[in-house]
């Protein structure tokens, strides 16, 4: 059987994974080792898929580098994350930036007029950035 694999690599350091991709990883990130079946009953009942579908996500995160085999117990492989959330949600949201031609205003002003940031949020990121201005000098 040949495996074909396209890659999707923007740089060395950081690969594109897709939404389930990550809601697999957000599962590996959090029991940080775990069986497929494990991951299968961490992911939402609702829309949980089936075994063999989690597998095979599982196998293309192992070509990607992303998720990696840790040993054997019995016939159950277990597996860690690679990658951190950290480097995938920055990647996310560099991507996100870039359809706004690089500039965060207008995401952040959707944020604010829909509530999903808030005045607490605005002056954490305030200290943030004076925290980062300082670094920078």
């Amino acid at each position: 059987m040949t495996t074909y694999y396209s890659g999707s690599r923007l740089n060395d350091n950081v690969m594109r994974l897709t939404r389930f991709e990550l809601e697999i990883m957000d599962v590996l990130w959090r029991l940080r080792e775990a069986s497929v079946r494990e991951v299968c009953d961490g992911l939402s009942e609702k829309k949980r898929p089936a075994y063999t579908t989690v597998q095979t996500i599982i196998q293309r995160l192992e070509l990607k580098g992303a998720v990696r085999r840790t040993r054997k117990i019995g016939n159950a492989l277990m597996f860690e994350p690679v990658v951190t959330r950290r480097s995938q949600y920055r990647r996310v949201v560099d991507e996100l930036l870039d359809l706004f031609g690089g500039s965060a205003q207008p995401v952040v002003a959707h944020l604010v007029e829909t509530g999903k940031l808030t005045l607490e949020d605005l002056k954490a990121l305030e200290e943030t950035a004076k925290k980062r201005k300082g670094t920078h000098r």
